[in-house]
Formats: structure tokens, C-alpha cells, sequence
């Protein structure tokens, strides 16, 4: 089976790959057809894992498979092909990784069936792949992965894939952000804020699995690097509805203030912090279940702005 889809001279392929990828128009079922009539997706699969040395080929093969996944005959050919799936997911090329994770969320976006999606992503471990890619994976590639695990996770059936019950689970945010570097933990701040954006229900489970404490136990007085970015992160999240109603309920409120307070912070922390409990604080978004939590942002705001110490810095 291997050598009937082997490529011994990628000329053609490669040939006809560039006038189908470099055609002006959008392509359609049946000129995707025609070109898997010609060149089988498993074709394509095996050039990619052997002749990709060849120039020019990767690129205009990894354009021609993305252009005939957005085809709904495209789309259609997926379940039947998520080996492929995993062979891109698991690449060398960061390229091919990109092409996986974008096929994973046309996967999503073209199967009605719920618990049909659900059941390919578990069946053939495409979900421990995804984050994989997420964490390790160029920027482009964890982009790509971040928005595949958010339409896993904005899906019924999909939810208990991104959220396991189990916190000692493999693929438990909580514990991938315990076991990898500082950049991965990073990232999995980014997919946190993400997943708040997803929808009310999918929000709430996230508050639910107390995977804001990540956010507080990423933050170290003693790193402004670090912490400048989580602030970052935060101010993400209280620019997103649904995560200005769970971050406004947590203790990460009274950590900005201490934030706010703390003299011996960067200024400039000190000044994002500010601006985000503003933004929580502000009208329309005053949820706080802690009325205490509430005067005590306001008052270690008007503490630093009636200091002389902003005042000196302009």
C-alpha cells in the first residue's frame, strides 16, 4: 500500500500542485476532485514525509491541501483521513503543523454532529497533539492551535476533552502549566484567555476548574518580565465580557491591589494594574461579589495617583 502511493519523481506533482495552488480564483468541488482524482490525499501524504527536500514542494502542497479542505468535498474527505491529521500535527515542518491545526477547526466548523467530531478527536489522540503544538510550536502554529482548542472546547461534546475532571489528567491545564517553561506556561495563560472568550458556559467552566490561580501563581514580584506579561494577559481577559465577570469575582483582585500599592514594583505594573481594575471596576462591569475587594482596588488607586511618585515620572 506504501509503494502504490509512493512518489519517485515529484516533477508532476509538483507541477500540477502550483497551477492548482497559483489558480486566480477560489477553488470548488470539482476542481478539488479532479486533482485528488489525480494525486489521492495519500499521495500527497507520503511526498510530504519524503521528498519534502524538494524545493518548492512543501510549500505548494501544504497551500493546495488548505485550499481543498475550505471546499465542502474537502471538508467531507476529513474523518476519513485523520491519520493525516496526525502525521501534520506530529511534522518536523512547522508548516505542515500549521496546515493540521487549521484542518482540525475545518473539521469542527464542517461536521454538524457534535459528539461524531468529539469522538474523532478522542479516538485518535488528536487533542494531546493540539497542545503539544501549542506549546512547543513556532507562533504561527500556536495561534492556529489556540483557535482548534477553542472550537473543541466551544462545542457540547467537546468541552470535557479540553476540561478532564480528573486535575491529575495528562492534558490538564493545571498540570501542563506546572511541567513546562516559562514560555509554555505563557501560552497556556494565552489558550486560558481564549477559552473565556468561547461563551458564558465555557467561561464559567474555566472559572470552575480555578485555572485563574495560574494567572496569580504566575506572577513574581521578583521577575517584571514575567509578571509584565501576565498583566498583559489579564488585560486581555478584562477587555472580554465573560472574563470580566469571573476575573472581578476572584482574589486576582486584591493581587492587583497589592500590585497597585507595592512601591518597590515597576511603575509601569503598577499603572497596568490600575487600568485593569478601572476597566473592572467601570460601569456596566461592577460584579463584584466582595464589596470589600472593591474599596480596596479604589484605594490603592487614589493612593498612588494623589502620590507625588506619578507626578515625578511625567
Amino acid at each position: 500500500m506504501a509503494e502504490e502511493y509512493s512518489v519517485d519523481d515529484p516533477t508532476q506533482l509538483l507541477e500540477a500542485s502550483s497551477e492548482f495552488a497559483n489558480y486566480p480564483g477560489v477553488q470548488n468541488d470539482a476542481s478539488a476532485h479532479e486533482f485528488l482524482v489525480h494525486f489521492p490525499l495519500p499521495v500527497i501524504r507520503n511526498a510530504l514525509q519524503t521528498k519534502a527536500d524538494v524545493p518548492g514542494l512543501e510549500n505548494t502542497l501544504v497551500d493546495v491541501l488548505e485550499s481543498i479542505f475550505k471546499t465542502r468535498y474537502g471538508a467531507s474527505l476529513i474523518p476519513q483521513y485523520m491519520p493525516f491529521i496526525q502525521v501534520g500535527l506530529t511534522a518536523n515542518s512547522q508548516n505542515v503543523k500549521a496546515l493540521a491545526c487549521k484542518t482540525v477547526t475545518r473539521l469542527l466548523e464542517s461536521v454538524n454532529d457534535y459528539a461524531v467530531s468529539a469522538h474523532l478527536i478522542i479516538d485518535n489522540n488528536i487533542y494531546p497533539l493540539l497542545i503539544d503544538c501549542l506549546i512547543n510550536g513556532n507562533e504561527q502554529v500556536t495561534t492556529l492551535a489556540t483557535e482548534a482548542i477553542a472550537k473543541i472546547a466551544g462545542s457540547p461534546a467537546g468541552i470535557d476533552i479540553v476540561f478532564p475532571a480528573d486535575a491529575n489528567e495528562a492534558t490538564h491545564l493545571g498540570k501542563l502549566a506546572s511541567q513546562c517553561s516559562s514560555l509554555g506556561r505563557v501560552r497556556i495563560l494565552a489558550l486560558i484567555v481564549k477559552l473565556f472568550s468561547v461563551s458564558h458556559h465555557v467561561a464559567s467552566v474555566v472559572s470552575k476548574s480555578n485555572l485563574l490561580g495560574l494567572f496569580e501563581a504566575e506572577i513574581n514580584l521578583n521577575d517584571t518580565l514575567a509578571t509584565l506579561n501576565v498583566m498583559e494577559l489579564l488585560y486581555e481577559l478584562s477587555e472580554i465580557k465573560h472574563g470580566r465577570v469571573f476575573l472581578s469575582t476572584s482574589t486576582l483582585m486584591q493581587l492587583l491591589s497589592s500590585i497597585i500599592i507595592n512601591q518597590s514594583m515597576d511603575l509601569i505594573l503598577r499603572s497596568r494594574a490600575m487600568i485593569i481594575s478601572g476597566r473592572l471596576l467601570s460601569n456596566g462591569n461592577y460584579i463584584l461579589s466582595d464589596e470589600s475587594s472593591a474599596k480596596t482596588v479604589v484605594s490603592a488607586i487614589d493612593i498612588i495617583l494623589s502620590s507625588s511618585e506619578i507626578h515625578d515620572t511625567d
